[in-house]
């Protein structure tokens, strides 16, 4: 079975490894190149393409009379999308005669659209999970063919959960390749009126809210944490990156108030506190002890 991909980040070498792995054909990849502003953390397309001597390309906009002729003339049964950061033109997805399918890494119809794996945490979810779906021009609205449910834990950041979706999404696509190869395609609607869409986080969405309760500013910090631009508050005039703290319930000594005490530091929310455990402020990282000698000239004060 041929089989045209668009594929970016680790989850996009995973499902290239896998449709190998499965047999199928893959004449071209679309990807995308790095961006310079971006942390390059993750996993190449472009080098496994290279790696296994595939034909990839990484177009502006794929959706050119030009790239679809292209993808047209290929042949291809099906066309699959693994993390690829663009919508896909109607015109590729209706080529195939299989359909276009696309990894999504959540638990559809719920969190819908970008940047899920950061979005459930920062919501406070205790479940998410992957999902193979049926692309339409609507995004992640197509019909489900596959699924598989992730526990989040408590303390879980987004590279830790993020290594937990590419593990389900192996066991998934190992389990529904065999038969999409088949011509055996399960597709079951989706309930959009039960599930939720959110859209591309920016870094500055990561400034924190000290009127939230000390859950739900823990919760931001674990799901913007490295390798992602980090939450942040402003004190004196300069910007503190909070790169790890924990949420303490109790008392609290007033949003965004700085509290020093034996060595510790107690930043009050709407709920609670929370304790800085890593801090970054002008380029410089703080931890342990040097949390507490940071902000002891602070004490007092309020962050913002």
């Amino acid at each position: 079975m041929k089989a045209v991909v668009f594929a970016y980040h680790t989850m996009g070498v995973l499902g290239i490894k896998k449709l190998l792995a499965h047999g199928f054909e893959i004449p071209l990849v679309f990807t995308h190149e790095d961006s310079p502003d971006e942390n390059i953390w993750f996993g190449s397309v472009s080098d496994l393409c290279r790696e296994k001597g595939i034909g990839h390309a990484a177009p502006e906009n794929p959706g050119t009379d030009e790239w679809i002729g292209r993808v047209a003339s290929l042949k291809p049964d099906i066309v699959f999308s693994f993390y690829y950061r663009r919508m896909i033109s109607g015109e590729i997805l209706r080529i195939p005669p299989l359909g276009a399918y696309n990894l999504h890494g959540s638990l559809l119809p719920a969190y819908r659209g970008r940047a899920p794996v950061n979005w459930v945490l920062v919501r406070g979810e205790q479940t998410t999970g992957v999902t193979l779906h049926e692309m339409v021009e609507k995004p992640d609205a197509g019909a489900i063919v596959a699924q598989e449910e992730v526990a989040i834990g408590p303390d879980d950041t987004a590279v830790v959960l993020f290594g937990r979706l590419e593990e389900a999404a192996s066991r998934m696509l190992d389990a529904i390749l065999p038969r999409i190869r088949r011509g055996d395609i399960p597709r079951t609607p989706q309930d959009l009126q039960r599930g939720s869409y959110f859209g591309g986080r920016k870094p500055e969405d990561g400034h924190i809210s000290w009127d939230r309760s000390a859950r739900e500013v823990f919760n931001l910090i674990r799901g913007v944490t490295r390798p992602y631009p980090g939450a942040f508050g402003f004190l004196g005039g300069r910007k503190v990156l909070i790169w790890w703290a924990r949420p303490l319930e109790g008392p609290s000594p007033g949003p965004g108030s700085v509290a020093v005490s034996k060595g510790l530091v107690f930043i009050g929310t709407a709920s609670g506190a929370i304790m800085p455990l890593e801090i970054e402020v002008d380029g410089t990282v703080y931890k342990g002890e040097e949390v507490a000698e940071y902000f002891k000239t602070h004490e007092g004060k309020r962050m913002t």
